[in-house]
């Protein structure tokens, strides 16, 4: 069979999609990725086949839209952001989905133009969710940007998907996701190189700093102004911190206390492992990828499904969040004197791990999906 992928330009947003990606190759299907032209090179640096759908991303406006301090109007504003992209790639897409025919369409909840592109040639589409909230705001901006497309297509919204996969392990997720496919989070690093001093011995507890990959390519990275203080705070923990910060976001900071190293980009499914601790932005890979190896965390959410991932971290009893506001460098020293300090926090992680292990392999939710589309593909042959 064929499936289609579809992302936005983000790496935070298509990294989800390639484990699954794939599997779905190795189990002898065929693999197509669409994306915005800019964003080609990071699909084929995946080892996935890609193809141009429409210009490169404008995320401009995004911080901006995103200023007002109304939770919903802020997700509203975001939303259109990724609305007008889906409006740009909408026409690519259909292109794309009438000549190469695809069996299925998987796109990210962010992306909108590939269900459209689905329901016109009658194609079943699938939902990935990342991130704990509905997002709710998300589907109306996409729908208010792509008004003009879907009244002359005769489509009268975004379809809903056929269904919607879920890594979060059951036990953290919100009612809305009760009903949503399992499947096991299984992290894709990128091009990262695993360090050797992952498996060496140490004297200290090492703590993890990363921003992600989200917030810098959106211009919100205001974070990166406190990173030093922070540090600094840090020292007298008696820890070692590794900065996984990539060069580009770390070039203008000023030399680092001796208590911290800044690694540059790192695979956080094998660096994590070798932590004690990982302080980060919120976002789902992060998060997941530190609940898979049974990590406290240190959440400073910034937008979004942050806030609602780090709110779910501490509900699990896995860690603790620092809302937007409250992020000062001795807060956050105390804080992770606290993760280090009390075991109850260990063993919720490693609770959480043990329940992400019994998840659905991508196997199992690959074979699923090709029943899916086969029984789509019969019914319209009828």
């Amino acid at each position: 069979m064929r499936i289609l992928f579809t992302s936005v330009a983000l790496c935070g947003h298509f990294y989800p999609l390639v484990p699954l990606a794939w599997t779905f190759r190795g189990l002898g299907h065929e693999v197509l990725v669409a994306v915005a032209d800019d964003f080609v090179p990071e699909v084929l640096r995946a080892g996935l086949p890609s193809v141009s759908c429409g210009p490169a991303a404008d995320f401009a406006g995004f911080a901006a839209e995103g200023a007002t301090e109304a939770l919903a109007a802020r997700r509203y504003g975001n939303g259109r952001v990724f609305g007008r992209n889906a409006a740009r790639n909408l026409p690519g897409l259909l292109s794309i989905v009438e000549s190469w025919r695809p069996d299925l369409v998987l796109s990210e909840r962010a992306e909108a133009a590939g269900p459209v592109a689905a329901s016109v040639s009658g194609v079943p589409s699938v939902e990935l969710q990342w991130g704990i909230p509905l997002l709710g705001e998300y589907r109306a901006a996409a729908e208010d940007e792509l008004g003009p497309h879907l009244a002359r297509l005769g489509v009268p919204a975004v379809p809903r998907p056929a269904t919607v996969l879920n890594p979060w392990p059951p036990s953290m997720r919100l009612a809305h996701a009760h009903t949503q496919r399992r499947m096991r989070n299984v992290p894709y690093d990128g091009q990262a190189r695993v360090p050797g001093w992952v498996w060496q011995p140490r004297s200290r507890p090492r703590i993890c700093l990363t921003l992600g990959t989200v917030l810098p390519r959106l211009g919100l990275d205001g974070m990166s102004e406190i990173v030093i203080p922070m540090l600094q705070a840090l020292a007298r923990l008696d820890v070692d911190v590794v900065v996984a910060v990539e060069d580009a976001v770390a070039a203008g900071w000023p030399p680092l206390p001796a208590v911290a190293t800044h690694v540059g980009r790192m695979p956080l499914s094998h660096v994590l492992r070798a932590c004690d601790v990982a302080i980060h932005h919120g976002g789902q890979g992060t998060a997941l990828t530190a609940l898979g190896a049974g990590k406290p965390q240190l959440v400073l959410p910034v937008f979004d499904d942050q806030l609602d991932n780090a709110a779910a971290v501490v509900a699990a009893g896995a860690g603790l969040q620092l809302p937007p506001g409250e992020v000062h460098p001795g807060t956050v020293a105390d804080r992770c004197a606290e993760l280090l300090g009390r075991q109850r926090f260990r063993q919720a992680a490693a609770g959480i791990a043990a329940e992400i292990e019994t998840q659905p392999s991508l196997a199992d939710v690959a074979g699923d999906l090709v029943a899916l589309a086969g029984a789509a593909r019969r019914k319209n042959a009828a």
